[in-house]
């Protein structure tokens, strides 16, 4: 079986923040990821995870804007210098909790420039970066209209130029089905790009076991391939309690 973190975004939203940690570790959860967690300070997040032996998979970047503006603008041309001033910010923050990748997200933008936009976006941070493991990921249009990286064949493409060896490809099998029809292809076609995984049932983002994934064939294909990384679980259960919809784990 994969090795499984836990969502702490989506996964034990009943429990206060802080609480998730020792909620997620008592599950067996060796780590977790947690998509902005700006709201508190760094010193916080740390102390929890060493609290309860964890690993800090993932943080998503930039951090929100509260003001109410959308989320991402690293696709956005015009947007380079607050991208930057940004993703300084965010590596001041990871220096704490040190998260092993951070997923840079595209924002809401088409065309052309706004590839070659995002493109330049990414090098300057890998370079800016170089001992930090970044991710791209493609969102599908249902749930995320107008997100600029919205096809795994467009995401390869930006790697393709990107060029750097500290910038990857995150796997979602909720977004690759609901792009693609087909999440199990997704992941065949591209695992070998692939540094980090999620898991979510199509088309509502419930647990494995439900929806129209095949997870013990998905599992055993991950296996297969010979992938390493973490498979966070990020979906939302269909249960009162996370720990009742962690079922699949056992698969």
């Amino acid at each position: 079986m994969p090795k499984f973190a836990a969502n702490l975004s989506l996964l034990y939203t009943e429990l206060p923040y802080l609480e998730r940690f020792q909620a997620a570790a008592e599950a067996g959860f060796k780590a977790v990821e947690v998509l902005f967690p700006y709201e508190l300070a760094a010193k916080e997040t740390r102390r929890a995870l060493l609290a309860n032996g964890l690993e800090l998979v993932l943080i998503n970047a930039p951090p929100p804007n509260y003001t109410g503006a959308e989320p991402g603008y690293a696709a956005i041309p015009g947007a380079e210098a607050r991208f930057q001033s940004d993703i300084r910010r965010v590596l001041r923050y990871a220096d704490v909790p040190q998260p092993k990748l951070i997923h840079i997200m595209s924002g809401y933008a088409t065309g052309p420039e706004a590839q070659d936009c995002f493109v330049r976006n990414l090098q300057w941070a890998a370079d800016f970066a170089l001992t930090q493991q970044f991710t791209i990921e493609p969102l599908n249009p249902i749930s995320q209209p107008g997100y600029f990286l919205n096809d795994y064949e467009l995401a390869a493409q930006v790697l393709d130029r990107v060029s750097r060896p500290n910038v990857g490809l995150q796997y979602d099998s909720f977004h690759a089905h609901m792009i693609h029809g087909d999440a199990q292809a997704i992941w065949d076609r591209f695992y070998p790009r692939i540094v980090h995984a999620q898991i979510g049932a199509a088309p509502n983002r419930s647990e494995p076991r439900s929806g129209e994934t095949n997870f013990e064939r998905l599992f055993r294909a991950i296996d297969a391939a010979g992938y390493s990384g973490w498979v966070s679980a990020e979906y939302t259960p269909s249960t009162k309690r996370t720990s009742d919809s962690l079922g699949w784990m056992q698969m």
